[in-house]
């Protein structure tokens, strides 16, 4: 019990201390310029989805980022889409700026608003505020109509969208998915667009591909920037988030790369990674998820699950394609050196089942459906039919890739993606919650290739980037009080020291967890839908308890070895969630077990 006793005064301290602003120091290079900022953040992906940790996906632009920089191991996200952007982009947990969960819907409760509140400031808000030019591609998903599915969505207010949150550009969506030849609530800048009319980005060669206009649009706004001011650019992608679609002849280079099975895959992949310097003492290979079902043996669509996995590789690939242009951009200008490269993903890689039955249209009605002109506006996640008349499928046997098909790659992929570890996106098992962090910077940082075992989390870049770009954060924002940051500044890790001792914390859907030095504390919960089919009510599990040294693939439960210290960790937790706004939530616990 020595480290648990160790641990418990640990946190103790930290909790006294929650909620004071932390002390930043910056770090400039040589030159003493201040640097730029290119923030990447790809969308539900797994842990081993990129080469440098461990995948088959050709992602050579990354991996030779993570040959030049830095590779963190011990990076966590918030497991879910919106909530992980809302703490990225503001350096809170998820809840304080109002996105405790989704956008789509506005809970009476301060943590579950389904937008960014004004008690917080975004990245964008804070390197302007300190002569930065700021721009971003991709998904947006932190204003509360981003979901809506009709016109009305032109009309209301645009204060939570991003150039009203201090972006000076923009071209990407709203949504938090969208059909990557034809995406819904397509912006640029304020305005709704269609990507078949943009005088801004004509089509090239008369395909439309959402994750090459990202990266083109992210090139452009480098090349049309002023040059007297640094920028921030943040590019968020969409890939590899359902459905999942790809030009062909992408989809083409993995032909057949799959046909061996989840099992074989998972297991390359995990070999791969100790060859890689990635498998630590407490990262056995877990079993595959008990709803990993059917095994590839038995599996009586092979065709079509291998073509899903076919398909998300080349979305992963064309994401790095884009970001190679990127960095090619930077180069010709002259900015690459003291650019600052940041790539991490929002969650762990999904487990959700789209397209898993037979095979359907997605309309309801095909004979209401007509297809858009080029002009039109598409307000849609998920048209049921293309622009040129095609009818969208979904189903078990559909075979990935074209617009006209509406599939996810299932959960048997997920469990691959994020080996080794167990559970997916939505679960705050470390499956659900660590993410590859790639930071690169030569002016800035002198080891090439390392590896930092520092644990770091989302919260923690906007204090980095604060103090890299000399900005201050703000006490009060536009006339309104500003919560603290949550997070620390991770400059002390590029030369490999320690961050203060402090624990972390997570709750989505009542998925609960807190972590600190190598104890994590783990609770699984199940939420129930009433008769309107929205969430309601939840049942918890027990907490689990593991030591991440020896065991972070969370295999040996040792709750009932160490009680006391389960007590102490859950009431800690128990302190961050009134904190942070995580209680009062908007449903209510159908046991007992839980506030």
């Amino acid at each position: 019990m020595r480290h648990a006793g160790i641990f418990i005064l640990t946190i103790g301290a930290a909790i006294n201390s929650f909620g004071q602003q932390p002390s930043t120091n910056g770090q400039l290079p040589a030159t003493g310029r201040r640097p730029n900022i290119v923030l990447v953040l790809s969308d539900d992906m797994g842990y081993s989805d990129i080469g440098c940790y461990g995948s088959e996906i050709h992602t050579p632009n990354l991996d030779k980022l993570a040959a030049e920089g830095l590779r963190y191991t011990h990076f966590y996200n918030t497991s879910r889409c919106c909530p992980s952007r809302a703490s990225l982009m503001t350096g809170l947990y998820p809840h304080q700026a109002g996105v405790g969960w989704m956008t789509t819907v506005s809970y009476k409760e301060p943590g579950y608003a389904g937008e960014l509140n004004n008690q917080c400031v975004t990245i964008a808000e804070v390197l302007k505020s300190a002569g930065y030019a700021t721009f971003m591609t991709g998904k947006w998903h932190l204003c509360r109509r981003g979901d809506a599915d009709s016109p009305h969505v032109e009309q209301e207010q645009k204060y939570d969208w991003p150039l009203q949150r201090g972006f000076d550009k923009f071209y990407g969506i709203l949504l938090g998915a969208a059909n990557y030849f034809d995406p819904g609530t397509l912006c640029r800048d304020n305005r709704l667009i269609s990507p078949y009319k943009d005088a801004g980005y004509p089509v090239p060669t008369g395909q439309y591909y959402f994750t090459d206009a990202v990266s083109d649009n992210s090139v452009q706004f480098i090349r049309q920037r002023d040059t007297a001011k640094p920028f921030f650019l943040y590019v968020a992608y969409t890939a590899a988030h359902w459905p999942m679609q790809a030009p062909e002849k992408e989809i083409a280079k993995y032909k057949g790369r799959y046909d061996s099975g989840y099992d074989v895959i998972r297991r390359e992949r995990y070999a791969r990674m100790k060859k890689l310097g990635l498998v630590e003492n407490g990262m056995a290979l877990t079993p595959p998820d008990e709803e990993v079902k059917p095994v590839w043996a038995d599996e009586p669509n092979k065709p079509a699950m291998a073509r899903r996995m076919e398909t998300y590789a080349a979305m992963v690939d064309v994401m790095d394609q884009g970001i190679g242009r990127i960095v090619s951009q930077l180069k010709k200008d002259s900015l690459y050196n003291n650019t600052i490269f940041i790539y991490l993903q929002d969650n762990g890689a999904c487990h959700e089942m789209v397209g898993a039955g037979a095979t359907a249209l997605l309309a309801k009605d095909p004979a209401a459906v007509r297809s858009l002109t080029p002009e039109s506006i598409q307000y849609l996640a998920n048209p049921p039919i293309t622009r040129d008349g095609k009818m969208v499928r979904g189903g078990k046997e559909v075979m990935a890739g074209p617009a006209d098909t509406y599939v996810s790659y299932m959960r048997q992929w997920a469990n691959v993606s994020n080996t080794p570890f167990r559970m997916y996106k939505h679960w705050v098992y470390e499956g659900g919650i660590s993410t590859p962090l790639i930071i690169h910077w030569p002016d800035g940082i002198r080891e090439k290739g390392g590896i930092r075992n520092q644990v770091g989390h989302e919260i923690d870049i906007l204090p980095t980037l604060a103090a890299l770009g000399g900005a201050a954060y703000p006490q009060s924002f536009k006339g309104n009080p500003i919560t603290p940051e949550a997070g620390v500044s991770l400059v002390a890790t590029f030369s490999n020291k320690d961050l203060a001792a402090r624990p972390l914390f997570w709750e989505h859907e009542m998925n609960k967890a807190v972590r600190t030095g190598k104890w994590k504390l783990v609770c699984r919960s199940d939420m129930h839908k009433d008769k309107t089919n929205h969430w309601h009510t939840y049942t918890t599990r027990p907490w689990e308890l593991y030591d991440m040294e020896k065991d972070r693939s969370e295999g040996h439960d040792l709750a009932a070895k160490y009680p006391a210290l389960v007590t102490q960790l859950a009431a800690s937790w128990q302190a961050w969630a009134q904190k942070v706004k995580v209680f009062p939530a908007p449903w209510k616990p159908e046991d007992n077990t839980a506030p």
